[in-house]
């Protein structure tokens, strides 16, 4: 069978929150169905990732895997025993699914090639059974970074020639800059001020209360600054209560979740990321290049393999906030180090970092599993 062959592919997604990695999963099955594959998802009837497959035109069963219990594991069984037939891969996402997915599979008689995919740099478990889910239950394995792909043949045994680095792909010509921060300021009805944007789920690893503990003790130097948080979470209450605390309500702008992500970057002069945990390659830092901002964070994860340190952005020791207010204060001061740093990023961001580039890797991946079982 050709690899140009039209494929069929069955996404799974457990996880019922928001963030890079369901924006992934849906960029990639958009991307695959225009290019003339046949693409679904399974997904819990709560998970906000379903409404966003719906706003996509991209098909969605909801069923309920949320959880690693009995009842979902058999109506996935009854799902794949019914259906199973209309699929060639299935291409799973995070833990609970992947589990779901390999078990029910064992009591079938006909057993569809899955593809993992892990998205985040949390350690494995060791174990046996963790060791045959990963090498035994998936025909192959892709991860978001290469850092990752090594920690994971280092810590579990995995073969590398089992597992692929494929990271996530962004549309550079919606992240283009067509405009001045300033004018994008204007638009979205902001104080013209010199911004710094921080785009991330508002979870711990994050490093938000970092940031905010960083840029309060920036703001008594540099007040003219704002801060920009765009995206939505658990932590949100907190932060905003931090934000009190510190006295910035004035000077710190809670976005939410927003569907045109693009217009707050370009918005800003300058990007941070401080997370310390649990990364692969974050898109917001790829997002944040493609609109040719420099990048401040952290070497967590893969993110050392997109910002190149001292070309592209800067890059410090997780969980410490001296040296992120250090990182800040010297872009924050120099417009001509951010604008040669944010025209580097962009540059990197069109060489390495567009959707195609994973789509391509993608379809070459589902192909070559399809065709091992032909």
């Amino acid at each position: 069978m050709s690899l140009n062959t039209p494929l069929r592919i069955l996404h799974t997604e457990s996880s019922t929150g928001w963030g890079g990695q369901e924006i992934r999963i849906l960029s990639e099955a958009r991307g695959l169905l225009d290019r003339g594959h046949k693409v679904q998802l399974i997904c819990p009837p709560e998970a906000q990732i379903a409404a966003a497959a719906d706003r996509l035109a991209i098909p969605c069963v909801r069923l309920p895997i949320g959880r690693k219990k009995l009842s979902a594991l058999l109506t996935l069984r009854r799902w794949l025993a019914r259906h199973g037939q209309d699929w060639e891969l299935i291409n799973t996402h995070s833990s609970t699914d992947s589990w779901l997915v390999a078990l029910a599979q064992l009591s079938l008689s006909r057993r569809i090639p899955v593809v993992r995919t892990r998205h985040v740099s949390t350690p494995i478990k060791a174990g046996a059974l963790q060791h045959w889910l990963y090498q035994h239950a998936c025909r192959h394995v892709v991860v978001t970074g290469e850092a990752l792909r090594q920690q994971i043949h280092a810590d579990n045994g995995v073969r590398l020639e089992h597992m692929s680095s494929v990271p996530t792909g962004i549309d550079l010509e919606r992240f283009r800059r067509r405009r001045s921060a300033s004018a994008a300021r204007q638009q979205l009805h902001l104080s013209d001020r010199p911004s710094l944007c921080i785009v991330a789920t508002l979870r711990d690893w994050k490093g938000h209360d970092d940031l905010l503990a960083a840029f309060a003790e920036l703001h008594r130097e540099t007040p003219e600054w704002q801060l920009l948080i765009v995206g939505d979470g658990p932590r949100r209450q907190h932060l905003q209560d931090r934000v009190q605390t510190l006295q910035l309500q004035d000077d710190v702008v809670f976005a939410g979740n927003v569907e045109a992500v693009q217009d707050w970057l370009q918005a800003a002069d300058l990007f941070v990321l401080p997370s310390f945990g649990n990364e692969g390659v974050p898109q917001s830092i790829m997002q944040a290049m493609a609109c040719a901002l420099p990048v401040v964070s952290t070497p967590v994860g893969a993110i050392a393999e997109v910002v190149s340190a001292e070309h592209t952005g800067l890059l410090l020791p997780a969980r410490d906030i001296d040296a992120l207010r250090l990182a800040l204060r010297r872009l924050m001061d120099q417009p001509e180090l951010r604008q040669r740093m944010g025209q580097a990023a962009r540059l990197a961001a069109e060489q390495r970092m567009g959707l195609d580039t994973m789509l391509d890797r993608m379809q070459n991946i589902f192909s070559q599993a399809r065709r091992e079982v032909d």
